[in-house]
């Protein structure tokens, strides 16, 4: 059993105790619901491409940095030019917390990413329900199917879709209505890093796909080299949140750029 079944397990735990706490309705009629989203994908087209993220520890790092607040770090991401914002929300692995979103949704105008499991439509309402305008999909544990059906569902949210792969038999999951597409350069199964492994991969998308490099982004040159590759977007976390400032680390990566 590899971490991510580990994960998904847990998180289908997680939902039925929800399922029974709040109803979709309510969900419905919170606050944020009937908010219009703003566009993860014309974010990254537009801007710096980069989606900074919010994590405090993960599986494979262990605590990453819980010493400072949502708020303080995410404020400084869109100050300084980031295209969007990642937050997790799953609190067994990576210590998130729906009010991580919830906290900073009314004081930043960029696009907001739940980086969550999403393996239950349940969560799709959650996500916007909490003021989120975008969501990730994992291909590794969903099928093609699935991902055409929760697509589908987070568009009549007017919720954005960025489906992450990292294999080649995973490119069967990408559909025509998916907006963006991420390749994990790291393995979820071993956690191994591999760039040359993601760029290979990104060569066989379809040219109009918007790309997203994700995870193992450690410096600039990192960043410079997919970027020369033909990526349109990063997501990085560990890269600012590993330092005692994630906010002065993304202002100064900015300026390496």
């Amino acid at each position: 059993m590899t971490i991510l079944d580990t994960i998904i397990a847990r998180k289908k735990e997680e939902i039925t105790v929800s399922k029974a706490k709040v109803s979709i309705e309510q969900l419905r009629n919170s606050e944020l619901f009937a908010r219009k989203s703003f566009s993860l994908k014309e974010s990254v087209k537009n801007k710096s491409g980069i989606i900074a993220e919010f994590k405090r520890k993960s599986p494979s790092k262990g605590i990453i940095n819980d010493q400072v607040q949502p708020l303080d770090v995410v404020a400084a991401y869109e100050r300084f030019g980031a295209s969007g914002i990642s937050i997790l929300t799953d609190r067994d692995f990576f210590g998130g917390d729906f009010d991580d979103i919830l906290n900073v949704r009314k004081h930043i105008n960029i696009p907001i990413l739940r980086k969550d499991f999403m393996v239950d439509e349940y969560q799709f309402y959650e996500a916007k329900s909490i003021g989120s305008d975008a969501v990730l999909l994992i291909a590794a544990c969903l099928s093609p199917g699935q991902v055409q059906e929760f697509t589908e569902l987070a568009h009549n949210l007017d919720l954005e879709v960025l489906l992450e792969i990292h294999t080649e038999e995973e490119l069967r999951h990408c559909n025509a209505e998916i907006d963006l597409v991420g390749i994990n350069n790291r393995n979820l199964k071993d956690f191994k890093v591999d760039l040359q492994h993601s760029v290979q991969l990104k060569d066989l998308l379809p040219k109009e796909v918007l790309s997203v490099a994700e995870s193992g982004i450690y410096n600039i040159e990192d960043f410079k080299y997919l970027k020369e590759k033909g990526f349109d977007g990063f997501l990085m976390g560990e890269y600012f949140m590993r330092n005692e400032d994630p906010a002065r680390a993304f202002e100064e990566f900015t300026l390496m750029m």
